[in-house]
């Protein structure tokens, strides 16, 4: 598995992340195949979320490997926090310490590699949220600090408080969903996809060498389905079909591997629970596609060069 840094951080990182949202759903045999599958493939990050099965992933995933000190220094464990169960946000810098000993509880470890905040509170105090990450860090509970789902602005606003590099950007990205990069090839259009959604937060990621991690990678819409074999996407399956031929690979692992192509450097979080897509999502970082294959792609899934 290829490796990068996170962010500005020492911390390196494996290309492919693992995402443990719908673990709950396995047995812990399953699970712990899952596990190992992972771990034998280089992919050693494992992202979870308090809010993800209200807490039993993280529970399943601890229980599953039988976690220990010898196991933990293998992986890089990170977590989100900050999605309240009846579904409102809470920066506060009580639920933010809160949240974090709960993820700790569960995933039974004294440290999480990183933390991140799941999805922006309109009532944040970006006084509160330094504290916290200040005393999450000085505890060591939490070793480095991202963000999810944030645009730029709001990322400056944290930035001028806090102490702690951004490390992380969690944001959705697919073939599908791709109006972070539609945005910049539609620039000045009078067309919906010259509609700056976020910011430019693509761009401004890469500037301030935040890495962005794509979640739904294989998704359409907000979790409507993935377009990989879907009758939905006949042109895109088709190219699919046809560039995944030539290189030797599945359409799962072309789908990853358009994404890492692009040179922000991204680090994609997969959704799987398949042991075979998860091996078919690790051999992504080792497919190299030309920039012709790319747009061919990108044009495929109805996207359009003005």
């Amino acid at each position: 598995m290829k490796t990068q840094k996170l962010g500005t951080t020492s911390l390196t990182i494996p290309r492919v992340a693992v995402g443990c949202m719908r673990i709950n759903s396995m047995s812990q045999p399953d699970i712990r195949t899952f596990i190992e599958t992972a771990m034998e493939g280089g992919a050693n990050f494992f992202d979870h979320a308090d809010i993800y099965g209200q807490g039993s992933c993280e529970e399943l995933f601890a229980k599953s490997i039988s976690m220990n000190p010898r196991v933990r220094e293998t992986m890089i464990l990170q977590s989100k926090c900050a999605i309240r169960p009846s579904m409102s946000y809470d920066f506060s810098k009580e639920y933010i310490l809160s949240s974090v000993d709960g993820i700790l509880q569960r995933l039974n470890t004294e440290y999480l590699d990183v933390l991140l905040l799941h999805r922006p509170d309109a009532l944040m105090e970006p006084e509160e949220v330094a504290q916290a990450f200040d005393e999450l860090e000085s505890a060591g509970k939490v070793r480095h600090f991202g963000v999810s789902n944030h645009n730029p602005m709001q990322i400056e606003l944290l930035n001028k408080w806090l102490n702690q590099p951004i490390a992380a950007n969690q944001m959705q990205l697919s073939i599908t969903n791709a109006t972070m990069i539609s945005q910049g090839i539609h620039v000045n259009m009078l067309d919906d996809r010259g509609i700056n959604r976020d910011g430019s937060v693509l761009d401004y990621c890469r500037l301030k060498d935040i890495t962005i991690q794509p979640w739904s990678p294989f998704q359409y819409g907000f979790f409507e389905g993935v377009f990989v074999d879907n009758p939905k996407f006949p042109e895109l399956n088709r190219v699919l079909d046809t560039i995944a031929a030539n290189h030797g690979v599945s359409k799962t692992t072309l789908s990853l591997a358009w994404i890492l192509r692009h040179p922000a450097k991204m680090q994609p979080i997969t959704g799987t629970t398949s042991v075979k897509r998860l091996k078919d999502c690790l051999a992504a970082p080792d497919v190299n596609l030309s920039r012709e294959e790319w747009y061919q792609i990108y044009m495929a899934a109805g996207n359009i060069l003005p």
